[in-house]
C-alpha cells in the first residue's frame, strides 16, 4: 500500500509540474503577467461579409456595392445575435462603420467565412478570374445572397456576370417549401403569396416596386443548387432586403416589412452556417 501511495504522489507531483508549466506558458503567450489569460476574445464564428465588386455601365458613383451600408449589416447583426445562438459580432460594441466587413472576390480571406452578401447586383461586374474565385468559394461550401435589383435591364446586368460564375448551372425558382424558408421561421406562405419587400424610394412614392412597368412588379426567390441539391446561392430579385434592415429604426418604413426582412436574412445566415 505504501509504495502505491508514493507512486500516486509522484504522479500528482508530475501533473502539478505540467500544470504549472502550462500556466506559465499561457502567461507568456497571452502577454498578461498578472492573470495568465489572453486578453483578446476569440473571433466570432459568423460575420456579415459584403462583396466589394467593380461596377458595370449602370453603376453608381463611388461603388454600387456600398448601398445600404453600414446600417444594413449593423442592424441585421443585432437581429441575428438576438434571435439565434450564432456567435456573431456584438454591434453594440462597434461603430456602424466597424460592423462593415467588405471582401473583394480575390481576397483569400473569403474562404474563412460561410456567408457572402452582394447588393445592387444588376450593376456588378465580375471578370473571369473573379467569377472563378466566387465559384470556388461556393463549391467549397460558401453561401451567396444577392439582393436589391429590379426589372429586366438589371436582371440582364446581373446574369451577365452570374453566368461567368455558373456557366454550367441553371437558375431555378426556389419552391416555397424549400428548407431555406423553414430553417428558423416558416416563410412558405410569404413566398407563395409573393410578398414584396420594397426599397425605401418605392415605398415613399407609395409603390410596392421599382421598375414596375419593366419587369420589376413581381418578386422572385431564385437560386442555384450543387450536385447534391445544396442551395449555393439565393437570388432575391425585385425586392430590397437591405433597405428593410437599414431602415429598421426608421418610423417611415413599415415595421412588418422590416420584421419580414429580418426573418429572411436570419434564415439565410442559419442556412449558410448549417449547410
Amino acid at each position: 500500500m505504501g509504495s502505491r501511495v508514493r507512486q500516486i504522489r509522484q504522479q500528482l507531483g508530475l501533473a502539478s509540474a505540467v500544470a504549472l508549466c502550462t500556466l506559465l506558458s499561457g502567461t507568456v503567450s497571452g502577454n498578461t503577467a498578472t492573470t495568465g489569460f489572453a486578453t483578446a476574445p476569440p473571433e466570432p464564428e459568423f460575420r456579415f461579409m459584403r462583396l466589394r465588386y467593380h461596377d458595370n455601365y449602370m453603376g453608381y458613383p463611388g461603388g454600387s456595392w456600398l448601398t445600404d451600408t453600414p446600417y444594413a449589416e449593423y442592424h441585421l447583426s443585432q437581429g441575428i445575435r438576438r434571435l439565434t445562438r450564432i456567435d456573431t459580432i456584438d454591434p453594440d460594441k462597434l461603430t456602424p462603420a466597424e460592423a462593415v466587413f467588405p471582401r473583394e472576390p480575390l481576397d483569400p480571406d473569403l474562404f474563412n467565412h460561410p456567408f457572402l452578401y452582394a447588393v445592387e447586383v444588376g450593376r456588378w461586374y465580375l471578370d473571369d478570374e473573379e467569377a472563378a474565385r466566387i465559384r470556388e468559394y461556393l463549391d467549397r461550401g460558401g453561401f451567396l445572397v444577392v439582393d436589391d435589383f429590379h426589372g429586366d435591364e438589371q436582371w440582364e446586368g446581373f446574369i451577365d456576370s452570374f453566368h461567368r460564375i455558373f456557366p454550367d448551372k441553371t437558375v431555378e425558382e426556389i419552391p416555397p417549401d424549400s428548407e431555406v424558408f423553414h430553417v428558423l421561421f416558416d416563410l412558405t406562405q410569404k413566398v407563395r403569396d409573393k410578398v414584396q419587400i420594397p426599397g425605401s424610394a418605392a415605398w415613399r412614392f407609395r409603390s410596392t416596386c421599382e421598375e414596375c412597368e419593366r419587369g420589376g412588379a413581381v418578386p422572385h426567390w431564385r437560386g442555384v443548387y450543387d450536385d447534391n441539391h445544396r442551395l449555393m446561392a439565393v437570388i432575391n430579385f425585385n425586392m430590397d432586403l437591405g433597405d428593410s434592415w437599414e431602415l429598421a429604426d426608421d418610423p417611415e418604413y413599415p415595421q412588418p416589412l422590416t420584421a419580414l426582412g429580418y426573418r429572411f436574412g436570419t434564415s439565410y445566415a442559419l442556412y449558410a452556417m448549417t449547410h
